[in-house]
This record gives structure tokens, C-alpha cells and sequence, in this order.
């Protein structure tokens, strides 16, 4: 069932961020790390293990934590060629339609988005920015519950658009097979990228990070994962860049009394499948549409294959909020900055313009987040945790990086360098100041 809350009592629970470090570690994770390392350690601690250990035996390292943490034994890092041009062909044609529908779609999206060089000559010279794109990045593509082809396209195309020339996969074997899930390496051929590495959790970003004999550094890092390959991005990040720190994805819904609850209650529950930790939160003024969510909720749940992960979400980290009025509803989703924001109401423009903090608007019902998954557009790959305050969805600039054009004329140098030797003597800096005052035409004994 879905709890319903008051706002305050939601502020002080589902709507209360827990930061990266203090997110609670399961009874089963903890035991789990104690079998495995003969003690008790936090999660961080086992990511530093694993790190050091795969910066200084490579691909040695890599292939034990592959066994000792997925039980599978790697006959090899990469994927041959010939798997993943069989995943291909072994597409069913309406999957091979509806990946090629995305692809399209996301790359055309991408492709919209103003992103270049430019240089002005009306400050004494040329000064600019030069838009470069990264020349080597990684792709951490998730395979727990479920394979995942949508987050390829989500990430891959945009960093094509962006001009990456090497684009990497990493993306855990399954247990039962050894191998990389059929429909992530046939994703990955439809866009031409046949660099894949089965290769998962803290030591596939370890590899990225650092490299080894087998497999060469990158120069960022995408993608979400679990709790222990947040942790590992978040400890490379200086030798690598990386995108974000991923927290479990999360949809708020703001509806008024005349959204459909069959429609809210389906896209509540399509949010909570993806995880246990997964957030799907209603705020409403309409206490009578609460009530006919929640009995939509239990109905539609009678036939839903991941019932028991969705009642474990809705029961810890999902809820209704009756608020006073829609106002009040986006000032509690702004607060929360939630990843997902879907308005249900009436004028979804109008209160469009009061969101300052989310991933992604999904205006009306007819945009629901699930389109946004798949075949929208946009990247579904978008800010969790409340990192919607100050961090974006996926783009063409996360794959670029800008260099600063600095092209003056003698005349205004010499104009300005003087004000750059005050500065500079003024911080103490007197070889700064020299530089600078060579510049203004001053003759030097």
C-alpha cells in the first residue's frame, strides 16, 4: 500500500536526502562482506581494496574479484566480435524496430543541442572557447536485476554527437552464462561500438580509472551502478572524470482530482520496480485521488512479475503527500529536486514554470516517464539524490571539455598588462608582474 503522508511528516521520511556516505548498509551486504573478507568493513573500505589491488595487479585482479564477487571465471576481458555481431542477428525484429526507434530519436534530440566554438574580435584581439570533445570515455552499462539496452543508446549517442572518438563498455557478466547479456552487446553494435569488457561493480571502474595490460585508460566515466560503483567512481574522480554520483532513481508526481489514478498508479509502479531503494511519490491536493491511486496500486500489483521488489519500495522510500494546494506540491518537489517530475494537472505549462529543481519535466499525462526511458528523446540518465540543485541530465557537454582561446593585438596587451602587474604585485607575485610589465612597451635595461 501506498503510505500517505502529511507535508511535514513527508519532509522528516521520504522526502529527507541521505547523503552517499551514511545510505544504510543491509543486514545481507554486511554479512556478505564479512564472509568474503574475513571481517567486518564499510563499503568504502572494500571499494579502496579493490581499487589498489586492480592499480597494482591488473588484469590478474580483475579476473579474481570477478569470480570471488560474480562468480564467473573469465576466459577473457573482451568480448569477441563475433558475440556481439550474433547478438545482432539474433534480434527479434520488433526489439531490432524499437532500438532503432531510439536511437534515432535520442540521436536527433542530441543532435539539436547548441554546442560549439565561438570567438569575438571585440575585445582587442580574439578570445574564445574551442569545444573539444573528450577523446576516450567509459560506459558502465548495469545487468543486475535486469539488462539494461536503453542506457547504451542513453549514453552512447550523445557522447557520438559530442565526437568522442573511443567509446568503452564495461557491463558484468551473469552468473549463469559468464557472458554479457545478449541485447546490451546487440545495442551496443547498432551504434558501432565494439569495445566491451565483461566487467562489473568496483573493479570495472578500476580498470577504466587506471587501465591494464588488456585495457586502456579512459578519460571519464558514465553511468549508474550499486552502491560499490558510486563509491568507486567517487574515488577515481581526479585521475578520471566522471559524470555523477548515482543514487537510486527516483519520479515524483504532482496531480490535481482530475488525473486518471490508473494512469498515476502505473507510473508509480514503474518507477518502484526498478529497485528496492527506488522512490515513487505522489504529491496532491486531492485526498479522494490518493485513495483511488492506492486501490489502483493493489490492483494493478496483482499482475506485476517484480511485485515483491515494487511493495518493498513502496513500503520505505515511496508515499502520498496531501498537500494544501499545487503550489505547495512544487514547492516540496522543488525541495526534494527530484530526478523525475511528472505534472498530472490540469495546466502543466503554467506550473512548469514554478520548477527551478529536476532531472526531467514530463509535461502532462500523456508524457509519462517511461516514454522518457526509452524513446523520447532525452538521456534517461539524469540526476538522483536531490543533485537536480545544481546538476543536469545527460548531454552533448559531459562528452566535450572547452579550452580557452586567449589571441590579443600588441596594442591592447600592452593596454591591459599594466593593470595585470598591479594585480599581481598586489599578490605578491613580482615574476607575474615582470611578465606582465615586458608587455607594456617599457624598455628594459
Amino acid at each position: 500500500m501506498l503510505k500517505q503522508y502529511s507535508p511535514t511528516d513527508a519532509l522528516n521520511t521520504i522526502l529527507k536526502r541521505t547523503p552517499l556516505e551514511d545510505m544504510p548498509v543491509t543486514k545481507r551486504m554486511q554479512e556478505g562482506i564479512r564472509k568474503l573478507f574475513g571481517k567486518s568493513l564499510t563499503p568504502a573500505q572494500v571499494v579502496d581494496l579493490i581499487l589498489k589491488d586492480v592499480r597494482k595487479r591488473g588484469d590478474e585482479a580483475l579476473r579474481e574479484w570477478t569470480l570471488k564477487l560474480d562468480g564467473v571465471e573469465l576466459d577473457s576481458l573482451r568480448v569477441p566480435q563475433e558475440k556481439i555481431q550474433a547478438a545482432t542477428t539474433g534480434l527479434s525484429l520488433d526489439l531490432r524496430e524499437a532500438l532503432d526507434l531510439s536511437i534515432e530519436r535520442v540521436r536527433k534530440f542530441h543532435q539539436s543541442q547548441p554546442v560549439g566554438s565561438w570567438i569575438t574580435q571585440g575585445m582587442g584581439g580574439q578570445l574564445g572557447q574551442l569545444i573539444r570533445p573528450i577523446r576516450r570515455v567509459g560506459l558502465y552499462i548495469p545487468a543486475g536485476s535486469a539488462p539494461l539496452p536503453s542506457s547504451v543508446i542513453m549514453s552512447a549517442v550523445a557522447a557520438q554527437v559530442a565526437g568522442v572518438s573511443e567509446i568503452v563498455i564495461v557491463s558484468p557478466p551473469a552468473p549463469d552464462t559468464g557472458e554479457v547479456a545478449p541485447v546490451i552487446l546487440a545495442a551496443a553494435n547498432l551504434l558501432g561500438i565494439d569495445e566491451i569488457y565483461a566487467l562489473g561493480g568496483a573493479q570495472a571502474v578500476a580498470a577504466l580509472a587506471y587501465g591494464t595490460s588488456t585495457i586502456q585508460p579512459v578519460d571519464k566515466i558514465f553511468g549508474p551502478g550499486n552502491l560499490f560503483v558510486t563509491l568507486a567512481k567517487k574515488q577515481v574522480y581526479g585521475t578520471v572524470g566522471i559524470d555523477s554520483l548515482a543514487g537510486p532513481t527516483e519520479t515524483v508526481v504532482i496531480a490535481d482530482a482530475g488525473a486518471k489514478p490508473a494512469w498515476v498508479a502505473a507510473d508509480l509502479l514503474a518507477q518502484a520496480e526498478h529497485d528496492v531503494l527506488a522512490a515513487a511519490i505522489l504529491l496532491t491536493p486531492s485526498e479522494e485521488l490518493i485513495r483511488a491511486v492506492q486501490a489502483e496500486i493493489e490492483k494493478q500489483l496483482k499482475e506485476r512479475s517484480r511485485a515483491a521488489v515494487i511493495r518493498e519500495s513502496l513500503a520505505h522510500r515511496s508515499g502520498a503527500v496531501l498537500t494544501r494546494d499545487l503550489d505547495e506540491a512544487v514547492d516540496l518537489a522543488n525541495r526534494y529536486a527530484p530526478e523525475h517530475l511528472c505534472l498530472a494537472v490540469e495546466d502543466p505549462w503554467t506550473h512548469s514554470e514554478q520548477v527551478t529543481c529536476a532531472g526531467g519535466i514530463f509535461i502532462g499525462e500523456n508524457s509519462c516517464e517511461v516514454l522518457g526511458d526509452y524513446v523520447a528523446g532525452p538521456s534517461h540518465v539524469m540526476p538522483t539524490g536531490g543533485s537536480a540543485r545544481f546538476n543536469s541530465p545527460l548531454n552533448v557537454l559531459d562528452f566535450v571539455h572547452i579550452v580557452s582561446l586567449v589571441a590579443l593585438n600588441p596594442a591592447t596587451a600592452g593596454t591591459i598588462a599594466r593593470s595585470a602587474e598591479v594585480i599581481a604585485r598586489v599578490e605578491g607575485l613580482d615574476a607575474h608582474a615582470y611578465a606582465a610589465y615586458l608587455r607594456t612597451g617599457a624598455e628594459v635595461e
